[in-house]
């Protein structure tokens, strides 16, 4: 159940974040909603379908990531800890919307459409040192081997 307020977005917003993805390496751009500092987390992320988010997780018990699908769809796949896939889940709109990521859970993403919104959020204060922690088993973002990795998570939700 949504209980979280979600703020409303422009569409002059929302083509500017997604102009910033296209030329971002990362083919994703954040609003970030939260000051420095502060424990609640909130952030509206733009993600075009090629982009790549190594797995990871975030260490912390109370740092439980919530999704809030509100345009486009993307699959959540969740790992072992060899880097096996546990589980995927489907959101789009119509369907499910949101989902909870437990703390400590190996995940990442794959966007099924060319341009995906998603709001989240995150208790826990931030700290680039400790806020996750990417998998030794899955290559890094912007590598050559990245390319061929989310190929090989695509076609695992397509399966």
């Amino acid at each position: 159940m949504n209980t979280e307020k979600i703020p409303e977005l422009s569409s002059d917003e929302i083509n500017q974040h997604f102009s910033e993805a296209r030329n971002s390496e990362r083919k994703r751009s954040p609003k970030i909603l939260h000051n420095q500092g502060d424990y609640h987390n909130k952030v509206f992320n733009f993600v075009l379908e090629d982009s790549y988010m190594q797995p990871h997780l975030h260490p912390g018990e109370e740092k439980i990531e919530k999704m809030y699908l509100l345009s486009g769809s993307f699959a959540l796949i969740t790992f072992d800890d060899s880097g096996e896939v546990t589980d995927i889940y489907i959101l789009k709109n119509g369907g499910r919307e949101s989902i909870d990521v437990p703390a400590f859970t190996w995940h990442t993403y794959v966007m099924l459409t060319k341009e995906v919104i998603v709001f989240e959020t995150m208790e826990g204060i931030y700290n680039p040192s400790t806020w996750k922690e990417m998998a030794a088993w899955a290559p890094s973002e912007n590598t050559p081997d990245a390319i061929a990795y989310l190929e090989m998570l695509k076609n695992k939700v397509a399966s």
